[in-house]
């Protein structure tokens, strides 16, 4: 659902609410995360909003879904205010990517690079960071500063044997600079890697037939 375990959440939305309503905000919460799991994001919004106008609305866990649930609806600045609150109340990193992510669509150019910095120097799992680079890298090259995007995915990247999700990530994200910036073998050989290991990831099939063309 969200960070925390599912105890630590009741007995926060309790000691803010009270035993009844902390219920009612325990049952909306999961409404809420219900309906993001399956991308169903104005209602999950919908279910969210009346914890939202309570005391409970400080919860971590209920800022980091608020958040998560304005991103996913491209709302930017918003999700940008809920992932920093979620940030300064449990000192996490856990979003940095997604929150780097809407400091791109806002262009805020520094914001990115700040957090990507921050990530990177506290390496807090294999996973995040690949994330943080992915989106310092895109912002790289919304800046017109393709090469730079491509050193920054390239630097360290070997196709391991058996890729995780951000694997097939980090390598579709670089395979498409690659193609953008005119150097097709290289993007053909790094589609490829992805079809091999994951058919049908993302449009991979796809932009290997335009390649082949």
């Amino acid at each position: 659902m969200v960070s925390g375990s599912e105890g630590d959440l009741a007995v926060a939305l309790t000691r803010k609410l009270g035993a009844d309503r902390g219920r009612w905000a325990l049952r909306q919460v999961h409404k809420a995360a219900d309906n993001f799991a399956s991308e169903y994001h104005r209602e999950a919004l919908a279910q969210l909003r009346p914890v939202m106008d309570t005391e409970a609305a400080d919860v971590p866990e209920v800022r980091e879904l608020h958040g998560l649930i304005l991103y996913r609806l491209r709302r930017w600045r918003a999700a940008a205010r809920e992932l920093e609150a979620f940030a300064a109340l449990t000192r996490s990193c856990e979003q940095a990517p997604v929150l780097a992510d809407c400091y791109r669509a806002q262009q805020r150019w520094e914001k990115v690079a700040e957090l990507w910095d921050d990530l990177r120097r506290e390496s807090p799992s294999a996973e995040l960071v690949t994330e943080g680079r992915i989106v310092a890298a895109g912002a790289l090259a919304d800046q017109g500063r393709p090469a730079e995007a491509v050193a920054l995915l390239a630097d360290g990247w070997r196709t391991p044997r058996n890729p995780g999700e951000f694997h097939l990530r980090r390598a579709y994200a670089l395979a498409d600079l690659y193609d953008r910036g005119g150097d097709q073998p290289a993007a053909r050989r790094l589609f490829a890697w992805i079809e091999r290991h994951s058919p049908g990831f993302a449009d991979t099939t796809d932009r290997l037939a335009d390649l082949a063309s």
